[in-house]
């Protein structure tokens, strides 16, 4: 039987937006601005240290302000390369923003569940390209609130960005509150500790973790249309 949630809370960046693909347009996009040379297998590189610092983030170890220029200091270290941080990290951001790839099917569940549902963005990505990002997409008519980690201070999986997220959508009863996501930490761990069900998109088939007690997983988001109305 399907169930129904009058909120659906999803993540942004690898389960509505397509963030592999925007992040090696915008990382290519920023070397070839600034003349230095480019090779596919730079983007492992940068993928390890941004990902460390958005996990250093989650644990309130970095800012968002330090994050943005640090994680091109170090993969122009490891690259052994020379150039302006700030102009990189200001090229970098500005094409990430222009990207508004969507996963595929987003449109499609995000169009049939808003008819019925109210539908946030729960986000801890940068203020700037988030919202530049929904502006360009066709889903922003589909988006009640948009909650992104640098404007208001906190970030998944926090408990303090969900309160946040839960008084911007007016206080729901958190049984009516569903939140997909394609992260462990960030979205499942911090939708489970504050005690909303979750939803882990999970298309690559990873293995799921026996501590945490995750509502639904999927594997496409067309998957949505068969368990909510």
């Amino acid at each position: 039987m399907k169930k129904h949630y009058p909120w659906l809370w999803f993540d942004a960046d690898g389960t509505l937006f397509d963030y592999n693909r925007a992040e090696t347009t915008a990382l290519r996009h920023a070397f070839h601005s600034l003349s230095l040379p480019f090779d596919d297998s730079y983007l492992d590189i940068y993928r390890r240290i941004n990902h460390g610092l958005w996990q250093a983030l989650e644990r309130h170890e970095i800012t968002p302000a330090a994050l943005r220029l640090r994680r091109f200091e170090l993969l122009l270290e490891a690259l052994q390369l020379s150039a302006s941080i700030d102009r990189m990290s200001g090229l970098y951001l500005e094409q990430l923003g222009i990207c508004a790839d969507l996963i595929e099917g987003a449109y499609e569940v995000l169009e049939t569940l808003g008819r019925t549902c109210q539908i946030a963005i729960v986000t801890n990505g940068l203020d700037a390209v988030q919202r530049s990002r929904l502006e360009r997409s066709t889903i922003r008519g589909f988006i009640t609130e948009l909650i992104i980690s640098e404007e208001i201070g906190a970030a998944k999986p926090h408990a303090a960005f969900f309160e946040i997220a839960s008084a911007r959508t007016g206080n729901p009863p958190k049984s009516e509150i569903l939140l997909i996501g394609d992260s462990l930490t960030s979205d499942m761990r911090g939708g489970a500790d504050y005690g909303v069900h979750i939803c882990w998109y999970n298309p690559a088939a990873g293995p799921k973790p026996d501590n945490l007690p995750i509502t639904y997983e999927i594997r496409h988001l067309r998957e949505l249309l068969e368990l909510l109305d």
